[in-house]
């Protein structure tokens, strides 16, 4: 995993139904949106090759994109996770290696200037269930060599595979909304069509946070007062 050059995808299997049929809506009442975050919560908990522990309902309030994939898949899970990051934060393909994950996020369209916009974390995850415990320091070291500044999530345990499913030598996609819901999963490598249809559900994600008595008003509209 070195540092990132995005290249282009070819085809994609969708895994849960929904996630491109139900994703895409406007902006509900915020009591809709909490009863189905109610039902849909997971919390991902995995270390990363630094030994720092992350948890995805510690990033609620953003859209959670983990990229996850067995050995064979790791590569195209990387150069995916890539393309997105580089997607929502176009400033990071311009930045040294030690400044491309914290580039600011880029608004959807039509996103009110002022108010804050929900960042897309796109997190690489690497599933090793069959690494055995006492080669996981072996694993860790690995990582760190081939991805110094870019947190890797490690799975030894198989969660992914056990809550979410996984397809072996593909990119495997769990979008997380801002509730912390998980909404579907997305497997394969994905041509323009699909990457573009899956930005399309994490911006629609994004876009039901905006705030209820937030009004986006067309440029040379005049408001009522």
């Amino acid at each position: 995993m070195n540092h990132p050059h995005p290249l282009p995808v070819r085809s994609a299997t969708l895994l849960l139904a929904g996630l491109f049929a139900g994703f895409i809506a406007p902006a509900g009442p915020a009591a809709a949106c909490r009863a189905r975050a109610a039902d849909r919560t997971v919390n991902i908990a995995l270390e990363d090759q630094f030994r720092t522990r992350h948890e995805t309902l510690a990033l609620r309030g953003d859209v959670v994109v983990l990229v996850y994939a067995e050995r064979r898949g790791a590569e195209a899970a990387h150069q995916l996770g890539c393309r997105l990051h580089t997607h929502f934060h176009p400033t990071a393909t311009s930045v040294a290696a030690t400044e491309w994950a914290r580039q600011p996020v880029v608004g959807p369209a039509g996103w009110p200037a002022g108010v804050r916009a929900p960042d897309v974390h796109a997190i690489p995850v690497a599933c090793l269930p069959e690494v055995p415990k006492a080669l996981h320091s072996v694993a860790r070291s690995r990582l760190r060599k081939e991805s110094e500044h870019v947190p890797v999530w490690l799975d030894f345990e198989g969660v992914m595979r056990q809550r979410f499913g996984i397809v072996p030598d593909e990119p495997n996609v769990l979008v997380i909304d801002t509730h912390g819901c998980a909404h579907g999963v997305l497997t394969g490598h994905l041509d323009e069509v699909r990457f573009e249809e899956l930005v399309r559900v994490v911006d629609g994600l994004r876009m039901q946070c905006l705030p209820e008595r937030t009004a986006v008003v067309p440029a040379g509209a005049v408001q009522q007062r």
